[in-house]
Formats: C-alpha cells, sequence, structure tokens
C-alpha cells in the first residue's frame, strides 16, 4: 500500500467525526431557535439573539486557546511525548477555568447591565439579562467541554468527541423542551430553559467523558498526572497563546467584516435582508466542510512535525487540497444544481427567494477558495506560526473585502455586496499560498514542545 493512498486514509478518517461534530453543532443551534420561536414566541428569540455577541467574543477566544493547545498536543504527540501532552492540557485548562470563573463573577453581578449596554431593547431587557446570567453563570462547564473535545482531536482522536458531542445535543434536545415548560415543578420555564439545558448537558457529558476516558486510559485521560499539571506554566501558556491569540483575532476580524457587510445589505431593504440571512445559512454548511480540513491538515500535520517527519506536511497540504476541491466543491455543485430547493428550506416568500437565488450563484462558488486557503494557514499553524497567515487574511478583509463591498454595492447595488465574499476569498487564497510557497515552507520547521 503506498503512502500517498495510507494517507488518503488516515485523513479521511480523521476529518469524518469532525464534519459530522460540526453538523451536530449545526442542528443543535437551529433546533434550539425552533423551540424557543415556537414554545415561547418572537421575543424570546429576540432575547437570545441579543447575547450572541457576547458569546462569540468569548467562544472566539476559547477556539483560539483550544487552537493553540490542539498543535502543542499533536506536535507532542508526534514525538511519543506524552508527559508534554498533560503539561500543555493542564495550562490550557486552568487558564480557561480561570478566565470562565471570572466571566461567571462578572456575569453574576453586572449580567443586566451588560445587556443594557448593549443597546437590549427595553421590551425584552429582562429576558434578555435572566439569559445572560445563567449562560455566564454557567460558563466554567461551556468553557470546558470545548477545550476538552478540541484537545482530545490532538492526538488524532476525533471519534470520541463526536460522541460527547452527539451525547450533550441529545441531552439538550430532550432537556430544552421539557425545562421551557417546567415540567415536573422544575423552576427553570420560559428563557431560562434553553440556558440551563445547555448547562446541564455539559456538566452530565463531561462526567460520562472523565468515566469514557478513564477506562480506555486515554492519552487525555483527567488523571493524577494531568492533576498535576492543572496550574499555569508560562512558558507553556506563551506558546500556546502565540498560535492561538493570532487565530482569535482573525476569527473576530471576520465577524467584524461580517456586521459591516450586513450594515450594506440592510441598506437594501428587509428582502435584502432575509435573503442575507438564508445564504448566509447554506454558505455556513460549505465553510464548515471547508473548516474542518483545514483542522485536519493542522492537527495532521502537527503531528507529523512532532514525529520529525516535517517533510510529510507538503503531502498533506496536498491531499487537504484534494479534499478540499472533491467535498467543498462537490457539495457546491449539489447546492447549484437544486438551489430553489435548498433555500426553500429557510424562505417562502417568491421575491425573497428569487433574490437570494441569484446572490447565491454570486457568492457560493467562493467557498472553495476560502477551503483552500485555510488549508495553507493550517499547515503553517501545524509549524506554530500563526501571526503572519493571520494578518494576511486581515488584510485582505480590511484592503480588499470591504472596499470591494461598498464601491460594488453603490455601482451594482445588492449583487455588488456578494461580488466581494469571491474576490476577498481568492485574494487570500493567493496571499495565503504565496507566502507559504514562496517564504515558509524553505524555513527549518521544529517542534514547539
Amino acid at each position: 500500500m503506498s503512502a500517498p493512498h495510507l494517507l488518503w486514509k488516515t485523513f479521511l478518517a480523521f476529518l469524518t467525526p469532525l464534519m459530522l461534530s460540526n453538523a451536530l453543532q449545526s442542528l443543535f443551534g437551529t433546533v434550539s431557535n425552533v423551540y424557543l420561536g415556537h414554545m415561547i414566541g418572537v421575543d424570546a428569540l429576540a432575547a437570545v439573539s441579543v447575547f450572541f455577541p457576547v458569546m462569540f467574543f468569548l467562544f472566539a477566544f476559547v477556539m483560539g486557546l483550544s487552537t493553540g493547545a490542539t498543535v502543542l498536543i499533536g506536535q507532542a504527540w508526534g514525538a511519543g511525548a506524552h508527559d508534554k501532552i498533560k503539561a500543555v492540557a493542564g495550562t490550557t485548562l486552568a487558564v480557561g477555568l480561570l478566565l470562565a470563573s471570572a466571566v461567571a463573577l462578572f456575569g453574576g453581578l453586572f449580567s443586566r447591565q451588560l445587556m443594557t449596554a448593549l443597546a437590549t431593547p427595553p421590551d425584552i431587557l429582562d429576558q434578555a439579562s435572566h439569559y445572560a446570567r445563567i449562560m455566564l453563570l454557567t460558563m466554567p462547564l461551556g468553557f470546558a467541554f470545548l477545550l476538552s473535545t478540541a484537545m482530545i482531536r490532538g492526538v488524532g482522536d476525533t471519534l470520541t468527541p463526536l460522541l460527547a458531542l452527539a451525547l450533550s445535543t441529545f441531552i439538550g434536545l430532550v432537556l430544552t423542551p421539557v425545562l421551557i415548560r417546567g415540567w415536573f415543578g422544575l423552576p427553570t420555564s420560559g428563557i431560562a430553559g434553553p440556558a440551563w439545558a445547555s448547562a446541564i448537558s455539559n456538566a452530565l457529558t463531561l462526567v460520562v467523558l472523565t468515566i469514557y476516558l478513564r477506562r480506555k486510559k486515554h492519552a487525555l485521560a483527567p488523571d493524577a498526572a494531568l492533576a498535576r499539571h492543572l496550574r499555569i506554566d508560562g512558558a507553556v501558556l506563551g506558546k500556546v497563546l502565540g498560535i492561538g491569540l493570532p487565530s482569535a483575532v482573525g476569527m473576530v476580524a471576520m465577524a467584524i467584516a461580517e456586521l459591516v457587510l450586513l450594515g450594506l445589505v440592510n441598506g437594501f431593504g428587509s428582502a435584502a435582508t432575509a435573503a442575507y440571512g438564508a445564504v448566509n445559512q447554506v454558505m455556513g454548511y460549505t465553510q464548515f466542510t471547508a473548516m474542518s480540513i483545514s483542522i485536519s491538515v493542522s492537527i495532521l500535520g502537527a503531528q507529523a512535525i512532532g514525529g520529525g517527519n516535517a517533510n510529510r506536511l507538503n503531502e498533506i497540504v496536498r491531499t487537504g487540497l484534494m479534499f478540499n476541491l472533491f467535498l467543498t466543491g462537490g457539495l457546491v455543485a449539489l447546492i447549484y444544481l437544486a438551489p430553489r430547493a435548498v433555500l426553500g428550506i429557510f424562505i417562502t416568500d417568491a421575491a425573497v427567494l428569487d433574490l437570494a437565488k441569484g446572490l447565491l450563484y454570486i457568492a457560493l462558488w467562493s467557498s472553495v477558495p476560502f477551503g483552500m486557503a485555510t488549508v495553507f494557514s493550517g499547515a503553517m499553524r501545524a509549524g506554530g506560526v500563526a501571526l503572519t497567515p493571520m494578518l494576511l487574511s486581515t488584510l485582505a478583509i480590511v484592503a480588499i473585502e470591504l472596499p470591494s463591498a461598498i464601491i460594488l454595492s453603490r455601482s451594482i447595488g445588492i449583487q455588488g455586496v456578494w461580488a466581494a465574499y469571491p474576490i476577498v476569498f481568492s485574494a487570500m487564497l493567493i496571499l495565503q499560498m504565496g507566502y507559504y510557497m514562496l517564504v515558509w515552507r524553505k524555513r527549518a520547521i521544529r517542534r514547539l514542545i
């Protein structure tokens, strides 16, 4: 059996559970919103939506932290340095829980003031504050769950996080309607229901995950060795943040750009806003596929570097590009075959559906160059370089995407906003590929831990 074939099989075995995990997360968010909208009403949906910016910024930091930790764990796993795996995991969990505890304290005391500062409409302020308080108070559970499942992937195990997420999703979907209705006399009715359901599902899943990992004698099982490392090691933290913070900043930069684009779209009326929401939902699935491939490249690349096989990185990149072409490109092609049927899941108005279909045609294919750009940035992240790829992406957003959207929206209308997506993602691909090919891969690549 040839080495490329072995890599293809390894990549697919790693990628499939990761893609299913992303699909599960999207499903849980969608169904939770359906519960809120149908069981309580549109005000509840609005109250939860107000909290989203807070959740996103916290989520961005945790995902950045987990990205840095996962790369270092991947390198340590590739090198067979199991003691260093525990050191990275312990420091990452200690920092995450310390931050989450501060968030919980702040949320318990100032959730109403926070919602007021976010200009929450007075008629939903009480609901939004109540929801925010519970979400912030239970944040340590959410942080622990996200960090634990992300770090497990660093040792090449994507099946365990998938099973944990499946269990958490199942518990959450069962508990949410029960808690919303306040059945069995539970004091969690109304908008508090989904927040408590999330906390309880995280807590129960963490208990089951702990038992499972210990029985399996998993490399990241919570044991005495991990307990000894559950402290902040400055040297390890510096390496985690060196990779993680640029990743978090990149997420925030893209989110801010999306807010600017949404502002442009809103100027074309409510039909344009509705079409924007539907097209973004569809593009989200193609981009999730691309991001899953990028994460796979990053972790498999980190393991190769840790094992002293940095020369395999080019092969991993080629495999990632191939998967992106066939999987992301294949999904894009399927959607192009039946755009009205796909968009019809989110839109019923015929005029809005026609508008969304036209916008989808313009922008959807750009998920492929987006995915290819993230393959190159993922490979560089595997070697501990995250700042330059982030700066290149941010440069493309600030200097190309936003000016293109503004200028084209004024000259050709709403279609101009969507034309900015293929423009910026193609530019990102050129920048990331150019830096990888001409600069980064010519350097000596060494493991960080």
